[in-house]
């Protein structure tokens, strides 16, 4: 990563403020400030990881994790229709944030493709 802290790094030391909705040992989850959906909910994880190209074996549970919080945030907001959970990677895959993160989304209809 170049140039200091990320926004994500930031708002996991408290720096900057984020409407939170799950913390644990491992992650922070809280509601996207520009939401694509009437739920928009990101979920990162603690340890720095740029993005998924950059995952390494060591990193298995901990996205097991990230998964697994995603679905009970998905059952907090009573996404029982249905929701999507999407981790862009890269410029060209639509990654602005260079920290590994899950975008939660549901409370509408998905289309495919998703753009």
């Amino acid at each position: 990563m170049s140039g200091g802290k990320t926004i994500f790094k930031r708002i996991i030391d408290r720096e900057v403020p984020a409407d939170i909705v799950y913390e644990d040992d491992q992650c922070l989850a809280f509601r996207d400030i520009n939401p694509q959906a009437p739920t928009h909910i990101l979920v990162i994880p603690k340890k720095e990881i740029p993005s998924l190209a950059e995952v390494q074996q060591e990193d298995e549970a901990l996205l097991g994790h990230l998964l697994v919080v995603a679905n009970q945030l998905a059952g907090r907001c009573q996404l029982a229709e249905g929701y999507r959970v999407v981790i862009n990677c890269g410029r060209h895959g639509g990654q602005s944030v260079d920290h590994l993160h899950l975008h939660l989304l549901g409370g509408r209809p998905m289309h495919w493709p998703p753009g």
